[in-house]
Order: C-alpha cells, then structure tokens, then sequence
C-alpha cells in the first residue's frame, strides 16, 4: 500500500494554495498530469525557502529530487484553487520523505496523494551529504 494513501487534510501540517490556469487544462478539461508533479514541487519549494531558510543558490549543502510519486484520485479542473499540503514522512540521514497532497478548494478528499524525495548533496563535491541541523530541525516540527 502506498504510505499516505489514508491521509486526511487534518494529517497535512503546512499548506499553500495554489491557483488553477486556464492553461493547465488539457484537452480532456481537466488539470494536465504532469501539472500535479509542478504543483508538488511548487510546496516543497515554497516550503524549504519560507521555512527552512534555504538558499538554493548558494547553501553549500542543496538538496536533489531521487523520486517523485503522485497517485491520482480525482481531476482538477479550472477555474479553481489547489490546497497542497505537505507533512514530512520520513527523515534519514541525507534524505527526506515529504508527504504530499493536492486537494479542490475546499474538498475534503484528495485528487491526488503523493510523496516527493530529497536527497542533500555537497554542492562542491557532489556527494551525498547528511541533511544540515537546521533544516533538520524544521522538518523534526513537521512529522
């Protein structure tokens, strides 16, 4: 079974909302599938810049994507919002589980659930790095 395939809003701890384009519908009418995977990156971004102080352009430990996950349950269309939430599953030593999911304005039930992966690399080297205590502290508040 995947991970955090009986998350409920309640279960997601930090949150944007992220407006619809008309130019994310497909020709279906609905919100294009490879959308989902931008709005996902679009939280853990957000959310590594506004709470864990990361500077992507000159952190001398950068975390890279090693996977990407989305489980659709239901189309998102436009006009609209998405409510992305974001918990953290699991932390290693160099890597990080995020827990996401997309939700329709108010909906209680997702249209999609997935999980993005970081791995912390040394910028220089290019090695795998363990996660710095500061960020490691942030994403401790969010399990």
């Amino acid at each position: 079974m995947f991970e955090n395939d009986r998350m409920t809003r309640e279960d997601y701890r930090y949150w944007m909302t992220i407006p619809i384009r008309f130019s994310d519908n497909d020709m279906l009418g609905h919100v294009n599938n490879v959308l989902y995977f931008r709005y996902f990156e679009a939280i853990v971004v957000q959310f590594l810049v506004e709470q864990a102080g990361l500077r992507w352009d000159t952190d001398p430990v950068v975390p890279f994507a090693a996977e990407v996950l989305c489980r659709f349950k239901r189309p998102l269309t436009y006009p609209g919002t998405v409510d992305a939430g974001l918990s953290i599953g699991r932390i290693g030593a160099s890597s990080v589980t995020y827990a996401l999911g997309l939700f329709a304005g108010d909906e209680p039930q997702p249209a999609a659930l997935g999980h993005f992966v970081h791995v912390y690399v040394d910028r220089q080297a290019e090695n795998t790095a363990p996660i710095p205590d500061p960020i490691r502290a942030v994403y401790e508040r969010y399990v």
